[in-house]
């Protein structure tokens, strides 16, 4: 009976064996690349020339990194990342507070409080998910340039909060749908109002798919591209449009060093809040936060 029960249990393991090892290839080959920017962002020029991509660093030096964050040219101008980082939180913490916000009434009145075309409204929201980018431009180009907005950083914050919508609208909505209707109509009953329901039961009990929205938005607007290069200037440029600008304003000598480390400055938020939250991300969506 022993030997039947562990021979049972070897191709079990075997099996088990086999499936690490092919996440752990499919991970390495995932992660190489950020391997290879981080360990050249550590190297001198010379060094990156000379030797291997894979190869580790002789002699680590943060000067890349100083030089890409405050001394960097980025076209015109040669105060490095810094400034642009920081026009990109300016932008983003307002874009994704007000889309998410706005998002949970949409989604708290479209599934709780029902009314006549409420599944119509709802369609037509959902259709803005699916809308490129491009399709956008002129449109928004004219209402910028209506509400005197263009090139500056408000505007940036209203188009990404206008884009985004759709999604967290989606993500509200879909969750509430589940939420026990008893509880609302028995807050009504007490005489809760609109918002009151909506924000002291409503929100307090949605914590999941807040998370979800939350992450969703930050990470697609800290990474978007075409908004920020169409619809700023030079001096309220996100940090991505930078990122850009300062491999292709780059003349003669490539400083790859350099590069990698401006790469990984702007993608360091979004990484620190995936390693934060991503635990409270992964429980929202198994929550049924993207689930219609």
């Amino acid at each position: 009976m022993h030997d039947a029960t562990a021979t049972r249990k070897i191709p079990l393991s075997i099996g088990r064996l086999i499936l690490f090892l092919v996440l752990g290839l499919f991970a390495a080959v995932y992660l190489l690349p950020l391997f290879i920017m981080v360990i050249t962002s550590f190297k001198t020029l010379d060094e990156v020339r000379a030797g291997n991509l894979l190869a580790l660093p002789t002699a680590p030096t943060f000067a890349p990194w100083v030089k890409a964050w405050s001394e960097a040219c980025i076209g015109m101008s040669c105060g490095g990342m810094a400034p642009y980082f920081w026009n990109s939180v300016k932008m983003v913490i307002p874009a994704v507070a007000i889309s998410t916000a706005i998002g949970a009434l949409n989604g708290y009145a479209l599934a709780l409080w029902k009314f006549r075309g409420a599944n119509v409204i709802f369609a037509l929201i959902l259709f803005g998910c699916f809308i490129p980018f491009q399709i956008v431009l002129l449109p928004m180009a004219r209402t910028l340039g209506v509400l005197q907005l263009a090139s500056s950083t408000p505007g940036l914050i209203l188009v990404n909060t206008v884009y985004g919508l759709a999604f967290t609208t989606l993500f509200f909505r879909n969750s509430f749908v589940a939420f026990p209707q008893e509880l609302v109509k028995s807050a009504t009953v007490d005489g809760a109002g609109f918002f009151q329901i909506w924000s002291k039961i409503i929100m307090p009990n949605s914590i999941p798919v807040l998370v979800v929205t939350v992450i969703w938005q930050f990470t697609n607007i800290w990474n978007e591209f075409l908004f920020g290069a169409t619809f700023s200037a030079s001096g309220t440029q996100p940090l991505t449009v930078a990122l850009n600008n300062l491999v292709n304003s780059s003349t003669g000598v490539r400083e790859y060093n350099v590069h990698m480390a401006a790469a990984l400055i702007a993608a360091i938020p979004t990484l620190l809040v995936y390693v934060l939250a991503g635990r409270h991300f992964v429980r929202g969506l198994m929550a049924g936060a993207v689930k219609g």
